[in-house]
This record gives structure tokens, C-alpha cells and sequence, in this order.
């Protein structure tokens, strides 16, 4: 074993060797007559993005990086002499450009494919971007006030119906046969103060007038990400029956919204992790696994009680509990992960969180002007205490507990029957009947310092290293790849390529089946976007903007 595993190490070694370390292709630079304070990158198909500052914005077309159009915020509407806040909404083509004026709120909506301002309002205030929510199937926008809900078509600003029966802004929906919209409420971050009386509703709503067909209430708290925008719950409509998986699983009768069961848990994330300084977003997800669904069988994370929790198993088409575990060991603030191979259930017991937040931090440069700082950022962080615990699916009592992971734990992950377990230093592969180690190896074996996280990719375990990346064999243990890099974090990833950012604003990026990469030496504070295909990464710095190629 020994004598393999050398062999396997240099052959590693001459891998990174051969492989010399590149520049990223400069598809095109573009120089701006103005700074990148705003940036949006639209996907390839849609092919254009923006930069703008409080005055002035560009929009400029994804492949050659030429201006589709540029105009000051004056010109597109005399009232509107800057900008505080911008939101697009890409699915629409509408820009909201805010001027923040206390209780007198400006607003214009800008086609932002053509220039063209489509409406103003300042009857509107008090608005964020949680606040709205575009219905491409009415082409519409539901815009949450104080009072009341409003229903306004995207291209007109010409309002059709308001109804204060439903508080709060419009989460997740799903369209009915009969074309009505079945929608779930939530409190806008920070608007808490403004929602007086609120409660969770989930509503039927015929969009045509407003009226609210049947409502009723969800567990939980459903939540958007902050930066990258998805939700962490979904709703779904099957057959004649609405389910709502947030903290568990509720379901509704769609015709008359009773309920039909539920087996949900309410959990906040609050405490988990501290907000940095200047944080205007912030946001701590995956704390919680989503629940398991397996044929007829529910297994859901019951975290509604800080000192006690537990796995329950019901029966997915009635709700009927089966069982519930005895007591999770060791007083679980998060189980990020959660599976089920053959007749154990897996629990992976702390470790890392997701964290999303944007800074912006308005300082004097001491010659009379100002100097922005903005920061989006999407990391892990660690939570405590750790551990591995597995249940039986049977009956729900208590099967086997690892001792490894005491002392610190990434993630774990799953693939095909192999369950890997990462402590940071070393890897494992445990048998998921008994907890016993098929195999372990120092993650120092692929060269790039101690594991932030694990990932799979095709059949390896992907190692994202404090300096690089590595790749290991998934049912050996044995190393395959390695790239070496400077320190940096996970900016994103997509299917073979991954991207790693430097605290200066350095990219490189993996491929993946080799752990080659690429780099781009981007000035520091620059905003680096990747596309939705994975195959470029659009840099933002002062008055520059350039793209450049991923393969």
C-alpha cells in the first residue's frame, strides 16, 4: 500500500508538473466613461449587462462589449437627477432605478434593452428588492406596501387591482390549470416594523381581479438568499393538492386550501453566525438538510426545539408520522446534510454553513469626494459541534456514532453508496451500515493546504483546498489531480470548471478532470461575475469591464 501510494503521489506531482499554469483568454476589454459602482451580467442568451454609478449607466452587449446604450439618469427622467438603489428584474427586461427622498421616493422602470423609460411612480414607497416580484406569466409585477397589495403590468405601471387581505411581499407561486396563482407571503428583510398585523399566508389568487379564492397559514420562514437570489423552499401543485416544502413538508387541498397534512418544524439560523461590519445583506443558509424523500417515505429534521432534536419518518401521501428518533447526540445547532443509504439514515452534525452578504461602505477620500467599498460574497462557515450520527430507517433507533469528527468537520457527501466525510485534514470513507472506515487519507496528498469543503464531480471527490484544488479517487482514496494556487476562497462553480478568488481580487480557473487552471490578475476590489454556462467570467474594476474565456 505504501509503495502505491508513492507512485501515486508522483505521478500526481508530474501532473501539476506538465501542466503549466496559463492566463485566462481577454475576450475583450471595454473602458467606460464612468465607474462600475452597480454591475448586472445577464446570462449569454440574453446578451447584455450593465454598469452604472448614481448618475449614469451603460448597457452593453455580452459579445463584443460595445455600448447598446448609455444616458444619465437626468435624461431618462428630469425628476431623476441620481440613483440610490437599482433593481433588475431580467425576466421582464425592466430596470427599477430608486432616488431615495424619505417618505417622497422616486421611481422610473427603464426597458433595459432599449433605454427607453417605461413609467414612473412616487406613489410607491419604502420599497426593496424583496418588495416586488415580476409574474412573467401575466407579465406583471406584485409589489408589497404597507397596506396593501398591488398588481401593476411591467411595461405600463398601470395598476389593475389592489387587495389588503395579503400582507407582506409574494414568495414562491405556482400557476394553477385554471391560470389563477397559488402564492406564499413573506416579511421583506428589515421591513419588519412596517408589516404591522402580519401573519404567514399562503393565498389562491385570481390575478385577474384580486380576489383572494381560500388562505390559510404555513410553519416556517421562508427565505430568498440575499446575493444569489434563490429561494431555499419550493411549492409545487400536484393533482389536486398544494405542497409547501419550507422546515418540512405542508400540503393543501387546492380547491379549498384546507389542510392536508403537515409535518413541518419552524427553525431560524439566527446566532448560527455573526454579520460583518457595513453589512447592508446578510444571510446564513443550509443549516438545516431538506427533508429526504424516498418512494412513500418522508424523513424530515425536526430543529424547532434549540435543546432537543430529532429525525421523524411519515408517510409522504398522508402525513402519518412513523417514527421519531430518539434524541440527536450532542446538542445539534445545524445538520447541513442528510441521507439515506439502504436501511440508515446519515446525519451530518455541524460543519459548514452557507453565508451571503453585501457590504457597501461610503468613506471620505479627503479631497472632498467619496470612496465607495462594496463587497458581495457568498462562504462557509463553520458551526459547532460536529460529529456523525446515523439512525435506522426501520424503526428509527439509534445505529452507530462516529468519534472522528469530534474535533471538526467540513461536509459530507454522498455518491452512489460512498459516503466521505471530511474532518479539514483528513478524508473518510464510511461503511453507512456500521460507520467503519473503508479508507483515509490526509487531504495534504493533493498539495493544496487543508480542505475548506468537498464536492463531487463525475466519480471523484473534488478537494477546494485553502491553495488550489485537488481530485481524488472516490472508492480508493488515492489522489488523481492537483492544481496548486494562492490563497483564496470558492467564487463559484459550474459542472466541470471552478473558479477561485483571491482576498485581491485574483481568479483562476479548474478544470476539473485535470485540475488544471487558468488565471486572471484582476485589480484588487474587482467584481467578478461568471456566467451561467461557465464558460467566461465578466471582471468589473473602476471604469473597465472584461471578459474573459474559462477553456
Amino acid at each position: 500500500m505504501k509503495k502505491r501510494t508513492t507512485i501515486s503521489i508522483a505521478v500526481l506531482l508530474c501532473i501539476t508538473a506538465i501542466h503549466a499554469q496559463k492566463d485566462m483568454s481577454i475576450l475583450w476589454e471595454t473602458k467606460l466613461g464612468h465607474q462600475t459602482e452597480f454591475t448586472g451580467t445577464g446570462t449569454e442568451e440574453r446578451g447584455y449587462s450593465y454598469a452604472a454609478t448614481d448618475k449614469e449607466i451603460t448597457v452593453f452587449d455580452n459579445k463584443t462589449g460595445q455600448a447598446r446604450w448609455n444616458n444619465k439618469f437626468k435624461e431618462l427622467a428630469p425628476k431623476l437627477s441620481k440613483i440610490d438603489e437599482l433593481i433588475p428584474f431580467w425576466e421582464s427586461d425592466c430596470l427599477f432605478l430608486f432616488d431615495r427622498k424619505m417618505g417622497k421616493d422616486q421611481i422610473v422602470v427603464v426597458d433595459m434593452a432599449t433605454g427607453k423609460a417605461l413609467w414612473n411612480t412616487d406613489k410607491y414607497q419604502n420599497l426593496v428588492e424583496e418588495s416586488i416580484v415580476y409574474v412573467p406569466e401575466k407579465d406583471g409585477f406584485a409589489i408589497a406596501l404597507k397596506d396593501r397589495l398591488v398588481w401593476v403590468m411591467a411595461k405600463t405601471g398601470e395598476e389593475k387591482w389592489s387587495t389588503d387581505k395579503f400582507k407582506g411581499s409574494v414568495g414562491r407561486y405556482a400557476v394553477t390549470r385554471d391560470g389563477k396563482l397559488v402564492m406564499v407571503n413573506f416579511m421583506p428583510t428589515g421591513l419588519g416594523a412596517l408589516f404591522t398585523g402580519f401573519k404567514n399566508q399562503i393565498a389562491k389568487v385570481d390575478l385577474a381581479t384580486g380576489n383572494i379564492l381560500w388562505e390559510n397559514t404555513y410553519i416556517g420562514r421562508p427565505e430568498r438568499k440575499v446575493i444569489s437570489g434563490e429561494f431555499l423552499y419550493a411549492l409545487d401543485i400536484q393533482d389536486d393538492k398544494v405542497f409547501l416544502r419550507m422546515n418540512g413538508m405542508q400540503v393543501y387541498d387546492l380547491n379549498t386550501g384546507a389542510n392536508v397534512y403537515s409535518a413541518a418544524f419552524d427553525f431560524t439560523p439566527d446566532g448560527l453566525v455573526s454579520a460583518p461590519a457595513g453589512a447592508r445583506k446578510f444571510g446564513v443558509y443550509h443549516a438545516v438538510a431538506e427533508p429526504v424523500i424516498l418512494g412513500d417515505d418522508m424523513y424530515i429534521l425536526d430543529m424547532s426545539n434549540k435543546k432537543s432534536q430529532y429525525v421523524k419518518k411519515y408517510d409522504r401521501n398522508s402525513g402519518k408520522l412513523l417514527w421519531t428518533s430518539p434524541e440527536i447526540r450532542g446538542g445539534a445547532r445545524a445538520i447541513p446534510n442528510m441521507y439515506v443509504v439502504g436501511d440508515k439514515v446519515l446525519l451530518q452534525i455541524g460543519g459548514n454553513v452557507e453565508v451571503q452578504h453585501y457590504i457597501y461602505q461610503r468613506k471620505p477620500d479627503g479631497q472632498g469626494g467619496w470612496t465607495i467599498y462594496q463587497e458581495w460574497k457568498i462562504y462557509q462557515r463553520n458551526v459547532k459541534p460536529n460529529g456523525i450520527q446515523a439512525f435506522n430507517t426501520g424503526d428509527g433507533s439509534f445505529a452507530w456514532e462516529s468519534e472522528r469528527f469530534k474535533k471538526g468537520i467540513t461536509n459530507a457527501i454522498l455518491v452512489g453508496d460512498n459516503f466521505v466525510v471530511s474532518s479539514g485534514k483528513e478524508m473518510y470513507s464510511l461503511d453507512p451500515v456500521n460507520g467503519a472506515e473503508k479508507f483515509t487519507v490526509p487531504v495534504a496528498k493533493g498539495g493544496v493546504g487543508l480542505a475548506q469543503e468537498i464536492r463531487t464531480y463525475k466519480d471523484k471527490v473534488v478537494v477546494i483546498g485553502d491553495k488550489g484544488v485537488s481530485t481524488f479517487n472516490m472508492d480508493t482514496g488515492e489522489p488523481v489531480a492537483s492544481g496548486k494556487y494562492k490563497k483564496s476562497d470558492i467564487e463559484d462553480m459550474h459542472e466541470d470548471r471552478l473558479i477561485l478568488k483571491t482576498e485581491k481580487s485574483d481568479i483562476a480557473c479548474f478544470d476539473l478532470d485535470d485540475c488544471t487552471f487558468k488565471e486572471f490578475k484582476a485589480r484588487t476590489g474587482a467584481t467578478t461575475t461568471m456566467s451561467t454556462d461557465g464558460n467566461f467570467v465578466y471582471v468589473y474594476d473602476k471604469k473597465n469591464v472584461t471578459k474573459v474565456g474559462t477553456r
